[in-house]
């Protein structure tokens, strides 16, 4: 690809990702600008801002160690989200909708004329563009959390033909694998950096993640309030929400529900199970005889080539190194719910996992760590203020933009967090 073939997909996938971002916040205007003040959500016209400097910041102002001045006075004090915090967002002098908008076009128009001259560096375009896709996705989470309506941006992809169930365990016969990305990849964060090897036991991983189904009879019978099948932080956790099941279900006249945005639906028995956090995950794998996948378990079942040959050989994604598209993942938000785990048939790994990527996240064993030899890149706190308190999770979600995964990618939580749209799938214990 020429450089200027390089700018102009750019270009296409900025414009992209702000078309995105509008139509999430479309409706957001007005009494749910600011919204409740919570801990895990964000005021919509401060994110929308600082999506905004953050394109900013790293496309247009930096000039080696220092900073340009923004196009909009104040920006630093009111957007840097390592130096403003969470509580005080709700409180700041924000310009107004229609100002921050303004802003958010300013910048954008900015961009796309540096990438028409050659003068915007790609990296860093890169960074940007991510960084407001992975805020589109908190979008959708903020939407959930406080019950408004589902996001309008459009209709599903049609659906694809009906495939053989994936049934039972995958087995891997471990080895060596390399763990994390290499350097001929486009572009990588700085916490999958970089490939190295890890020795990887023999194991059997389950071909699908958890189904509604599945974790209903962990909850009947009574998972949530026996003590021994809970660690003693899962438990403290357990006691201080009381929590009984997953966060948006609900049982009535014995019938279960769960809550889709802002809409009671029965629950669909054969969908991912959705909204469960690392502690009661890891409860629902004793109750089962079962474990969590370690990173490297569940990323070798993901990226193993399925052929002999040297052991760093694997697959950009479980299917090969063709892009994601509908048949493959169910990504990019447009089905707005997690699909049936047995959906999505062609995506299926070598090794018979099927939906490592999209659909759910998914909880791995392992605190989120730096790789050995970790070096933090220009954005120094993307990764290394969050190592050792939060859990990894692998593969996305329905709502995680196509362009944004793959087999290496790692998200990071602490584990009590629900309204992450995680799930999880297990492997067998011997």
């Amino acid at each position: 690809m020429t450089i200027a073939d390089e700018a102009d997909v750019l270009a296409r996938e900025l414009v992209d990702a702000r078309a995105r971002t509008l139509a999430l916040t479309a409706d957001l205007q007005g009494e749910r600008e600011l919204g409740p003040k919570l801990p895990i959500v964000n005021p919509p016209r401060w994110e929308l801002g600082h999506v905004a400097w953050f394109q900013e910041r790293w496309c247009l102002r930096r000039r080696g160690d220092t900073l340009e001045p923004s196009l909009l006075p104040q920006a630093d004090a009111l957007y840097d989200s390592m130096a403003v915090a969470h509580d005080l967002r709700w409180h700041l002098p924000l310009p107004p909708w229609r100002e921050t908008l303004e802003y958010m076009e300013r910048v954008l128009e900015a961009v796309l004329e540096r990438l028409a001259r050659g003068q915007a560096d790609p990296y860093f375009v890169r960074l940007a563009l991510f960084h407001e896709d992975m805020h589109g996705e908190a979008f959708f989470y903020t939407r959930q959390t406080l019950g408004y309506p589902a996001p309008p941006i459009g209709a599903p992809p049609a659906e694809t033909g009906s495939a053989p169930p994936a049934r039972g365990d995958a087995e891997l016969a471990g080895g060596v694998f390399y763990l994390g990305a290499f350097p001929n990849q486009p572009f990588v964060f700085d916490n999958e950096k970089w490939a190295h090897p890890v020795r990887v036991k023999p194991y059997r991983i389950s071909r699908t993640a958890v189904s509604n189904a599945e974790f209903l009879e962990f909850v009947e019978e009574g998972g949530y309030r026996r003590r021994e099948l809970w660690s003693e932080a899962g438990w403290r956790w357990r006691e201080t929400a009381r929590a009984e099941h997953p966060v948006y279900w609900e049982k009535r006249d014995g019938q279960w529900f769960e809550r889709r945005f802002d809409a009671w639906r029965p629950l669909p028995p054969g969908a991912a199970v959705l909204h469960v956090n690392w502690y009661e995950a890891e409860a629902f794998c004793r109750w089962a005889g079962r474990r969590l996948p370690t990173e490297a378990e569940w990323e070798m079942a993901a990226a193993w080539s399925g052929e002999g040959g040297l052991p760093h050989q694997k697959r950009r994604y479980p299917w090969g190194d063709a892009p994601p598209e509908p048949a493959r993942a169910c990504l990019d938000g447009w089905h707005r719910d997690p699909a049936d785990v047995q959906a999505c048939a062609a995506g299926d790994s070598a090794a018979g996992c099927r939906q490592m990527l999209g659909n759910v996240w998914e909880w791995t064993a392992d605190w989120f760590l730096p790789y050995p030899g970790f070096v933090r890149d220009p954005y120094k706190e993307y990764s290394e203020p969050w190592f050792g308190n939060h859990k990894v999770l692998r593969g996305g979600c329905f709502a995680t933009r196509a362009r944004l995964i793959h087999n290496a990618w790692r998200n990071f939580y602490t584990p009590d967090r629900r309204d992450v749209f995680a799930g999880f799938r297990t492997c067998a214990v011997d």
